[in-house]
């Protein structure tokens, strides 16, 4: 219908100011300490945040050894066509605290890289629905691979997606 089409381009055009710093920071710093200790100081902001933690409203909030916690502040940027926060901003979301809770386990001058990861979606997220949280759990950790998983839930802490992941372990490149 004609109508509603001249409606949505009427629409009120809005934005959002994205900012981060030298990502070489952060890798030298994760190049330096231990897992646990790198993902603590990223968290309480002694190294900052990579930076598509500021682009899609992500941040570490606990971390133990085997165990990670962030939180996403998802917001209409994020929608799909469909009304609702991409499935991919929530597996982005559930990859690096799984990832992450292998990555807490391990010793200085090691590191991780993604080998694959499989998403499950429970339920529809909306920005309205407030904070996301996720949080990962180190299942088992060879000396060449992680394995971990992570639940998202929504305020009320319902299980909106969980995951399952593989993460290579490598010794960190001599700089």
């Amino acid at each position: 219908n004609r109508k509603a089409l001249a409606m949505v381009h009427d629409g009120m055009q809005k934005s959002r100011v994205v900012s981060w710093q030298d990502p070489a920071d952060t890798l030298t710093a994760g190049q330096a300490l231990a897992g646990n200790d790198f993902l603590r100081a990223i968290m309480v902001g002694e190294v900052p945040n990579p930076p598509f933690g500021g682009l899609l409203q992500m941040s570490i909030t606990d971390v133990q050894p085997g165990r990670v916690e962030f939180v996403c502040h998802p917001d209409e940027s994020m929608y799909n066509a469909t009304g609702t926060v991409h499935g991919g901003i929530l597996c982005t979301l559930l990859g690096p605290a799984a990832s992450c809770a292998v990555l807490s386990a391990l010793p200085s001058g090691k590191t991780i890289i993604s080998i694959e990861i499989k998403v499950s979606y429970l339920r529809a997220v909306r920005a309205v629905g407030g904070v996301v949280r996720a949080t990962g759990t180190l299942h088992k950790l060879g000396g060449r691979v992680g394995f971990a998983e992570a639940v998202a839930t929504d305020e009320n802490g319902r299980d909106i997606a969980t995951a399952t992941t593989s993460v290579m372990v490598l010794d960190v490149p001599a700089s």
